[in-house]
């Protein structure tokens, strides 16, 4: 079998020859042969670009292999590409296509299309193409807005539920407030205390703060570990701050007694020991260095009543009687030297008889612009030598401060029965405050020599210079006590 001539290796690709037209003078004219080459450039071109646009390529090219190593760049069809040939005539420039940026071989084989290419391309293209997100409706982009904006309101109330409840910047407060917590209160009654006090904050439109205080001493299991008393806080505290005040133990806290104006020595001595004060008040009141009774006019007095000055005092931590009555008697040597004592000199009163008649001011009077209207029919009675029928001294010697007077407790026979032994009792009634002490000392100057309760108020008084007047006063008062049963008072 004779040899032929010699053939290239297999390529997989058609020769030229199988593509051309069977033209038998085609490539024997120079220009015919160039006008082929270009348009199967073109037409490689063509598929290159279809390719690209449908899925990066049938071959890949550029792209990564199996084992993720980078392909080499192709020209397009598997084979490299020619040599750049020298530029074409003038003729072939203007044969209806752009000149070649580079012309093949005569002998070059034409480009191949795959069998599958195209599809297999097609199918990537589809494939991509439902893979893209679809555009939601706008009732759907409606409903996901509305969720989104109840879902921040919800966030921004709890987290504002949340800082109003465990106030994070709360502090211990600014100032001083005194707060009584009556026996037997509860929780919600001590938050209520402290939330109309101002002692904690309002809490929120929808929680008051009475409620958050509950919960939060419920939450730190201390709801029953407020005792009754008297305590000083301050304004605006944290809820954790005012809890551990009133939840302190007597002796990590100190004490805050408050003592009303005109209380006696034996009122006064309750409070302290409700107070949890350690030691006997009455006998701690007694007598004190620490004031001069010659100095006021008491050098005979048998205990310090009316020296005690009433006020608010706190106490450290395991105090005692004794540290409270010097406490009342520096505040007494304080304030009453700033009283203008002449008008009661001139009177032949001594600071010792003006304490006297403060306390029975303070006893008397429940209406602060009637102070000076009882110091003035105290005055004026002495001056006549009437006995005051101050009954509030009767009270003093009997210790009756709550009932009606019964008529032997009227009638009697103590210097501190005011009905019927005339002049100033032997001492203080009780431990009057700075404002009973100046009426005392100034009292008005008109000739008013009585007063009786008004029925129907709250404490006033009827003051008359007439003893027909009084009597007439007097005697609506009665009726209205026999017909109340009680004190014909309203307060």
């Amino acid at each position: 079998m004779s040899e032929g001539p010699p053939r290239d290796p297999p390529t997989g690709e058609r020769p030229l020859e199988d593509l051309t037209p069977a033209d038998p003078f085609s490539f024997d004219d120079p220009e015919a042969r160039a006008r082929e080459e270009r348009r199967l450039e073109r037409e490689r071109r063509r598929r290159e670009r279809e390719e690209r646009r449908l899925g990066g390529g049938a071959g890949g090219g550029g792209g990564k292999g199996v084992f993720g190593r980078r392909r080499r760049k192709a020209s397009g069809d598997g084979v490299p590409a020619a040599a750049p040939q020298e530029p074409p005539s003038r003729d072939a420039a203007t044969d209806g296509g752009a000149p070649p940026t580079d012309v093949r071989p005569p002998d070059a084989p034409p480009t191949e299309v795959r069998p599958g290419m195209r599809a297999r391309a097609a199918e990537r293209a589809r494939s991509a193409y439902r893979r893209l997100p679809s555009r939601p409706s706008t009732v759907a982009i409606r409903r996901r807005r509305t969720v989104a904006v109840v879902v921040l309101a919800v966030a921004a109330l709890v987290l504002w539920l949340v800082f109003a409840f465990l106030q994070p910047f709360g502090g211990d407060g600014e100032g001083k407030v005194v707060v009584t917590i009556p026996k037997g209160a509860t929780a919600g009654d001590v938050g209520e205390i402290l939330e109309k006090r101002g002692v904690i904050s309002g809490g929120t439109p929808l929680v008051s703060g009475g409620t958050i205080f509950r919960l939060r001493l419920s939450m730190e299991g201390k709801s029953g570990d407020i005792r009754s008393g008297n305590y000083t806080l301050a304004s605006a505290m944290s809820y954790g701050a005012a809890i551990d005040e009133l939840t302190a133990p007597p002796s990590q806290r100190g004490a805050t007694v408050v003592i009303p104006e005109g209380y006696t020595r034996d009122q006064v001595a309750k409070i302290a020991s409700d107070a949890g004060l350690e030691g006997n008040y009455k006998k701690a009141t007694l007598s004190s260095r620490l004031i001069d009774l010659k100095r006021y006019g008491a050098q005979g007095a048998d205990s310090l009543e009316g020296f005690l000055f009433p006020a608010t005092y706190e106490l450290q931590s395991r105090s005692d009687v004794e540290g409270l009555a010097a406490q009342q008697l520096e505040e007494f040597n304080r304030n009453i030297k700033d009283v203008d004592m002449s008008y009661a000199k001139s009177k032949n009163l001594s600071p010792y008889d003006v304490l006297i008649i403060a306390s029975m001011v303070d006893r008397e009077v429940q209406v602060p612009n009637e102070r000076k209207l009882v110091a003035e029919v105290i005055y004026n009675r002495l001056a006549t030598g009437e006995p005051l029928a101050i009954d509030a001294t009767i009270r003093y010697a009997t210790g009756n401060y709550d009932e009606q007077l019964t008529e032997s407790e009227l009638s009697i026979d103590s210097p501190y029965n005011t009905r019927l032994v005339a002049g100033l009792p032997p001492t203080p009634i009780g431990n009057p405050g700075l404002d009973a002490i100046e009426a005392a000392a100034d009292p008005g100057r008109g000739d008013n020599r009585f007063f009786v309760v008004k029925p129907g108020t709250c404490g006033e008084h009827t003051f008359t210079a007439s003893e027909q007047e009084f009597t007439q006063a007097a005697e609506r008062y009665q009726r209205a006590l026999e017909r109340e049963g009680g004190s014909p008072t309203e307060c």
